[in-house]
């Protein structure tokens, strides 16, 4: 008896075509990045990467991604729930609001939270007075990094709040299941998967922000420097091997992170 291929036809040409796509724009530029990086030898990478200004320049990336993240994935689940479970006036409006970091230069973003966070500022006025400042602090660099992200998480989780029917909800409630137990039991398990790629999109965007984030940080060596900064200052210095090094250490870290997110997210979904 016959078996008919389960492969679609032009599979073998648009299969060639994804890979010589996928190897130009990601491969090959990884690839050149790992060979810059053999100019040193390992002591040397070693001494570059472990240097506490860039030790400090990585704890304060990924920590204020880590954060903006976190913080996304909640606010960030509220407004996809109000978005999809209610109309009201104005719904329009903070849809656009929402897309609003897609399409805004994260100059611009960066120069608006300093202006309004400076000590100086409309906010960072009131901050200064209780004791603590936002811009030019760890603070800022993690609202800026979320005023960037939001839309990652708002706009993966919309479909899947969309898919899910109100009757299982209703039908939960007429079981007798409380609000919390509906939102545990029924939500999310349904909601879970699409939130890690929500989180694991913004983590990795806000790793890698620079525009928005140069001008409300400070840029304070040890401080409020960031690693994509200081990979700048490596390339004005002309020291392409130096700056090659951290961009390999930033690339292994988000790599190493991204694949646990996605790990666990495929086993969420299988469960």
């Amino acid at each position: 008896m016959s078996r008919t291929s389960p492969v679609i036809p032009g599979f073998g040409l648009t299969l060639g075509y994804t890979l010589v796509y996928l190897s130009l724009l990601v491969l090959i530029p990884l690839g050149a990045l790992f060979i810059k990086s053999t100019e040193l030898t390992w002591d040397q990478f070693i001494a570059v990467i472990t240097a506490p200004r860039v030790i400090a320049a990585l704890k304060l990336s990924f920590g204020a991604a880590l954060a903006a993240a976190l913080l996304n994935g909640v606010i960030g689940t509220l407004l996809a729930w109000v978005l999809v479970r209610y109309r009201f006036p104005g719904r329009k409006i903070i849809e656009a609001m929402i897309d609003l970091p897609f399409a805004l230069p994260t100059a611009v973003a960066g120069i608006a939270l300093t202006a309004l966070y400076a000590p100086s500022g409309l906010v960072g006025r009131f901050a200064t007075e209780l004791g603590f400042k936002i811009a030019y602090a760890p603070l800022g660099i993690a609202l800026a990094l979320t005023f960037v992200t939001l839309p990652f998480v708002v706009r993966t989780l919309q479909p899947v709040l969309a898919d899910i029917p109100r009757e299982v909800e209703e039908a939960a409630a007429c079981l007798g299941a409380k609000p919390l137990q509906i939102a545990r039991h029924v939500l999310l398990p349904a909601l879970l998967p699409a939130w890690l790629t929500g989180f694991a999109l913004a983590f990795a965007r806000g790793v890698g922000e620079y525009g928005s984030v140069i001008f409300i940080a400070g840029n304070m060596p040890g401080k409020t420097e960031i690693l994509p900064l200081l990979i700048m200052v490596k390339l004005d210095q002309y020291d392409y091997a130096g700056a090659t090094a951290i961009g390999v250490l930033m690339l292994l870290v988000s790599f190493a992170l991204l694949l646990v997110i996605n790990l666990l997210q495929r086993r969420l979904a299988r469960a």
